[in-house]
């Protein structure tokens, strides 16, 4: 059995005049992402690896999860910026078997898209959400085949 966790990036700051690739998180964001991995943490969750979106928000909340769980090694991919339905399954296939749990970290819409596929809700990321599943796989390779079930949803406003 794995563990999937899909997390939208935290609220971001669009007072800056960057690129969106750089836009940083604003105060709220920052507090939300330490909220939200410091609730998962206390409530016995476990994640083993971190695969980010490199864009500015996403990396950073990312980083956020990893120092709350006590792991620095989070790997980029690209293509999880402005991410196609299939980058996701893409990059879940390829996870290293060593980990039972990993965690991506993404932007919207296609977040939500993705995770509605896994399940037969329709799950709208507000900004730092997290959904989890199980996979009924002994290999992430196995991912698009094995079953899929929605354990949690969790949604800021509801926990912080």
């Amino acid at each position: 059995m794995k563990t999937l966790y899909l997390v939208r990036h935290a609220k971001s700051d669009w007072t800056h005049d960057v690129p969106d690739f750089d836009r940083p998180l604003n105060e709220r964001g920052h507090s939300n992402a330490r909220g939200m991995a410091k609730h998962l943490l206390e409530n016995g969750f476990n994640i083993g690896c971190f695969i980010s979106s490199p864009a500015k928000r996403a990396l950073t909340t990312c980083r956020y999860f990893a120092e709350t769980f006590g792991n620095s090694n989070i790997k980029k991919i690209e293509d999880l910026y402005e991410p196609l339905l299939e980058d996701f399954t893409n990059t879940v296939v390829r996870i290293d078997d060593e980990y039972s749990s990993a965690a991506l970290f993404s932007h919207n819409p296609t977040i939500s898209q993705f995770a509605s596929s896994l399940t037969s809700e329709v799950l709208e990321f507000p900004t730092c959400a997290v959904a989890v599943f199980e996979v009924d796989c002994e290999e992430w390779s196995q991912f698009e085949v094995a079953h899929k079930t929605l354990t949690h949803f969790f949604l800021p406003r509801e926990i912080l």
